[in-house]
């Protein structure tokens, strides 16, 4: 006798089975961004007890390295992160976190391109244009350019004043639709959306209006210190923006 199941028997295995699939599926799609928050993390708390920089060669689910020139970095909460403007400007001022949120928010979508190959498309970030805070500062004549330092006590940046006012430049609170976090470099980073992503300098503490650009951290090092996507360091990646 034939005990081969007939096509009618077998129907419900094959149901059985595509809907177990299914559910794998969908349980892992539902899954990956915990994953992937989880994989960030993790990398960056490694790469903030790194002094030797090579958790900044592994990749992670967001496509993101992570860099830091600082053996570690002190955290700062939302109650103690404090952001100085001063430098050539009429009205020195210090912004709380609290402060920086009750401003009007900028939120742009952009690939972020490392000057060391890797590239994170469709990025989105959200914060207040430094233009705006250069504005309420009041900047005064000669002034010619942006210094910015952090609080990680070794990164600093410049960009000149034309390119600081540009509306893709951002005192980001936000990155991929929720708060920097550490590894990212918050509460508080720089994005400045046309250049290679060194220019966004992690960690801000600091923002001081100058009479000349100075190099900042990588240009002491060799880097550009314009450093258009595309248009600069030996590099020909797409425009970010």
């Amino acid at each position: 006798m034939d005990n081969r199941p007939t096509d009618t028997e077998g129907a419900p295995v094959g149901r059985r089975l595509v809907l177990s699939v299914l559910g794998l599926g969908a349980a892992a799609v539902a899954g990956a961004p915990l994953l992937q928050r989880g994989m960030e993390n993790g990398l960056g708390a490694l790469a903030d007890k790194d002094p030797t920089g090579l958790t900044g060669l592994l990749p992670n689910g967001g496509g993101f390295r992570y860099y830091s020139v600082a053996s570690s970095v002190p955290k700062k909460s939302p109650a103690d992160y404090r952001l100085t403007v001063g430098g050539l400007v009429a009205r020195p001022s210090t912004y709380t976190l609290s402060d920086l949120r009750a401003l009007p928010q900028t939120r742009m979508v952009r690939d972020v391109q490392c000057v060391t190959g890797w590239r994170v498309p469709d990025t989105p970030f959200e914060g207040v244009r430094l233009s705006e805070i250069l504005d309420a500062a009041g900047v005064r004549p000669g002034a010619k350019a942006v210094r910015f330092t952090c609080f990680d006590g070794a990164y600093s940046e410049s960009l000149t004043l034309d390119q600081a006012r540009r509306p893709d430049v951002l005192v980001a609170l936000r990155m991929q639709d929720r708060g920097l976090t550490h590894a990212h470099g918050g509460p508080v980073r720089l994005y400045v959306a046309p250049m290679y992503f060194y220019k966004s300098a992690k960690w801000l503490s600091g923002i001081t209006v100058t009479d000349a650009v100075r190099p900042g951290y990588w240009e002491e090092l060799g880097y550009d210190v314009d450093a258009w996507v595309g248009r600069s360091n030996g590099r020909d990646d797409t425009p970010t923006a």
